[in-house]
């Protein structure tokens, strides 16, 4: 079964400017956590800043579009894993190796399979 394992971070840590020895080191533990993962990740990607988000709302049927996140949060979400595992247990405990800078959770989610 496939789950997504979201990453979310207070993405102030990693704004402009933040290029020094910790980013360095979080980017590091993410490339060794890639390679251990092996054939269980899927996929998967870290994400631009919230910044660059679009929103659309849909609200008594009728669609707007807003600039930035859909809502305002301590911790955005800033990647995720694609992985393959075989229940939730086992996903979970890939989750909880998760590289996180500080602070942060990781939500696991099942993937929805075809129909």
């Amino acid at each position: 079964m496939q789950y997504a394992l979201l990453i979310y971070e207070d993405e102030a840590l990693y704004g402009p400017g933040k290029k020094g020895p910790a980013i360095q080191e979080i980017v590091s533990r993410h490339m060794a956590f890639n390679r251990e993962l092996g054939t269980k990740r899927v996929g998967g990607s870290g994400l631009s800043a919230t910044s660059s988000a679009t929103t659309i709302r849909t609200k008594g049927g009728k669609q707007s579009v807003h600039d930035g996140p859909f809502a305002e949060s301590k911790e955005q979400l800033g990647g995720f894993y694609l992985i393959e595992a075989k229940d939730l247990d086992e996903a979970i405990s890939i989750a909880k190796r998760v590289p996180i800078l500080h602070e942060g959770s990781i939500e696991v989610r099942p993937v929805l399979g075809p129909g």
